[in-house]
């Protein structure tokens, strides 16, 4: 929903739209906050996603001083502007940092400054604001929340303080009510010629409405849990919706440890009980479930969790052991597959699957294929970490 605040002259002449998310390294309150994962994912990733898929922006940029996210930028398609030391300081304000970004570029008309800590952010959204900038003529959009909060005048001990936005004789219900609008941080588009006179919000101007489910803002460590569930429910997960027909699960690191225990007759391993369950769960959403090793694992391993699962031992080539089920079980694309895999023989089949998963204690090579990365390592709870993670998906048709 959108509403003009005040128009000041003719619509201007449109030009190049580039999306901007300013990630610097030194974030005091959670250190390296922008590329710290969140329900899977690098914070900055959620955003990144909504940008490019949204289809509007001529150009994905982040703006950043630190290689680690610079390299997270590019992995999740942006470009990257490696911004000074002169504008990574704690006092640096955001409209300083997007007047250099644009004196080095100068074929940006308008730019889409895009919260990294605004995971639940949707493409839908972004096509709506860019439509208002290059089709409606407006300089600046930015984005608010509805809240329904009773305001009180702050005072000093003794003195007395007064309602300031409601009367408490008559403390209206929340359907009588329309609520205060709030900016929510999420993301404020305008002309190179605004922010060139150090203006983010002038000229003919309006707001859009964002759904408060979707309002979600990172602060402080006590937002992170918070966040990380209205991302499971509410974020934004590609384009196509989850179909997953098949699950291959690597044994060696996420069924286990990856250790093995010898004595004079026997290998031993241990697994969770509590994958057992995510597995259930799943066969339960008729999602069939595969084993895969390279190693000689004996079948009775399977048959000892008393579920009806399939194993492939000693294979040397994971793609065409997978490829050989989804034949089995007349499945046509990868996009139907789930793959969980932890070591570098895995990272073909992850970058493959529609939906990908890693336990904590993944190889690098595995966790940088736009997987899902469990909080548990493998042999505890990563399973049913991603599990529950594809039942999500799943059930809300994400």
């Amino acid at each position: 929903m959108a509403t003009e605040i005040a128009s000041d002259g003719p619509d201007k002449k449109r030009g190049h739209l580039a999306a901007l998310v300013l990630a610097r390294g030194g974030s005091k309150g959670i250190p390296l906050k922008n590329i710290r994962r969140l329900a899977g994912k690098p914070l900055i990733a959620w955003v990144l996603r909504a940008a490019i898929d949204c289809g509007r922006f001529d150009s994905v940029w982040v703006s950043t001083d630190h290689d680690e996210i610079e390299k997270v930028a590019k992995q999740y398609g942006a470009k990257v502007h490696r911004r000074s030391p002169e504008v990574s300081q704690d006092t640096t304000s955001s409209l300083q940092t997007i007047q250099e970004f644009l004196q080095h570029h100068p074929e940006v008309d308008i730019v889409g400054n895009i919260q990294a800590t605004s995971p639940c952010l949707h493409p839908r959204d972004l096509i709506k604001v860019a439509d208002m900038i290059q089709s409606q003529g407006y300089d600046s959009v930015f984005s608010v929340v509805r809240h329904h909060l009773f305001r009180w005048k702050e005072v000093k001990g003794g003195e007395l303080t007064a309602a300031e936005n409601f009367n408490p004789a008559c403390r209206p219900r929340r359907q009588d009510w329309n609520g205060e609008l709030y900016e929510n941080g999420s993301f404020y588009f305008a002309t190179r010629e605004l922010i060139t006179k150090g203006l983010l919000q002038d000229g003919k101007l309006a707001y859009y409405e964002m759904k408060p489910e979707y309002s979600v803002d990172i602060d402080v460590d006590i937002d992170w849990p918070i966040a990380e569930q209205r991302v499971k429910r509410y974020g934004y997960f590609g384009k196509n919706p989850t179909v997953v027909k098949l699950l291959v699960c690597t044994i060696d690191g996420c069924l286990t440890d990856g250790r093995v225990y010898v004595n004079q007759e026997h290998e031993l391993i241990s697994y969770s009980l509590r994958d057992v369950d995510g597995i259930r769960m799943l066969l339960d959403k008729d999602v069939n479930v595969r084993f895969i090793s390279e190693r000689d694992i004996s079948p009775s391993l399977v048959s000892n969790l008393n579920l009806p699962c399939l194993i492939k031992a000693n294979v040397s080539h994971k793609k065409e052991a997978v490829e050989q089920w989804m034949d089995e079980l007349g499945l046509s694309s990868w996009s139907q597959v789930a793959y969980m895999g932890c070591s570098y023989s895995d990272v073909e089949c992850l970058k493959l699957a529609g939906t990908c998963g890693v336990p904590a204690d993944a190889c690098t090579a595995a966790k940088m294929t736009d997987s899902f990365v469990c909080q548990h390592g493998g042999g505890y709870g990563a399973i049913q970490e991603f599990a529950d993670h594809i039942i999500t998906l799943l059930e809300t048709g994400r």
